[in-house]
């Protein structure tokens, strides 16, 4: 499909989607079509957009009863397959869909992204073509100080506001620095693009295009939409659990369920479900567990000392 510009006004949209329409033998989800193109807000400057997508959940059920014949057809019976495709793991059905998304997101959150390398990726270049010089400006409502236990988060206590009013200004003249130089060198001193760009922060914005299919698609969106993920990242991911919630609403629900918020219980942990429901006394001392493993045992199911 032929990708636009996301600066398109929505009657811009509307008169390219109605050129486009012509009549299709594949399976289309109809609420997709309706978001085709269309630019969701992220963050300050960012976005996503569907340009293109494979499959429904018709599809996903079709290339599992390859396996064992026509099978069952009824609706609710698909959502059952699904449902048990997802709950016993069985990875290749989803497969069988994929999607393409443009996506508009400040440098830091564009490598902690591509760090799932199951997908195809086409980035903005800026050897070949000039960045447009948005950077990313965090709210003061999500600035925090560094976690004392999780080296890969920040902690939970409110930042001093006089010291998030200082964060802001230093974000904000850096990057307003870093824009007037890269703009000097370019355009004053004819220094190469490739070169000028080093000069920019990994908060400035860049654009790709991302394709990937459904499978693994659920492993980012299990990963990504979590409460313990980066809030940058996460504001992606749960803009694209509501486009997969229209694409294929069977998996979604199956994929909340199943995936999202599902528990992983070790087999040390079963035994101890186990000996808890015949009524026995569970302490940390007997558990056969881990300090940290307790810990996380407790707080999954809610107990108390």
């Amino acid at each position: 499909m032929q990708n636009f510009p996301a600066g398109l006004s929505k009657a811009e949209i509307d008169r390219v989607r109605n050129e486009l329409q012509t009549k299709t033998a594949r399976l289309t989800s109809p609420e997709l079509e309706e978001i085709l193109y269309k630019p969701f807000p992220v963050l300050d400057h960012g976005f996503i957009r569907v340009t293109d997508y494979m499959g429904t959940d018709a599809s996903i059920v079709q290339a599992a009863r390859v396996s064992y014949g026509v099978g069952t057809k009824k609706v609710q019976e698909d959502q059952s397959l699904i449902n048990y495709l997802m709950r016993h793991q069985h990875t290749t059905p989803f497969e069988m869909c994929e999607i393409k998304l443009h996506i508009k997101l400040p440098i830091f959150v564009a490598r902690h992204w591509l760090r799932h390398r199951t997908a195809s990726v086409n980035e903005y270049s800026a050897r070949y073509s000039i960045l447009s010089g948005e950077f990313y400006l965090p709210e003061i409502s999500q600035l925090a100080q560094q976690s004392e236990t999780n080296k890969q988060g920040k902690s939970s206590r409110e930042f001093n506001r006089a010291d998030a009013d200082e964060v802001v200004n230093i974000l904000e003249k850096f990057c307003e620095d870093a824009r007037e130089s890269y703009s000097h060198m370019l355009n004053d001193l004819s220094l190469a693009r490739e070169l000028a760009r080093i000069v920019l922060p990994v908060a400035v914005y860049t654009e790709m295009y991302w394709k990937i299919d459904l499978h693994n698609l659920m492993h980012f969106l299990k990963l990504r939409s979590s409460p313990n993920a980066q809030y940058e990242i996460r504001c992606y991911a749960n803009i694209i659990l509501e486009i997969l919630k229209k694409w294929l609403p069977f998996t979604y629900e199956a994929f909340v369920n199943y995936k999202q918020d599902a528990v992983f219980v070790s087999k040390k942990s079963a035994d101890l479900i186990k000996r808890m429901l015949r009524g026995e006394k569970i302490v940390w001392e007997e558990s056969g567990l881990s300090k940290g493993e307790w810990q996380e045992f407790k707080t999954t199911f809610e107990l108390k000392d």
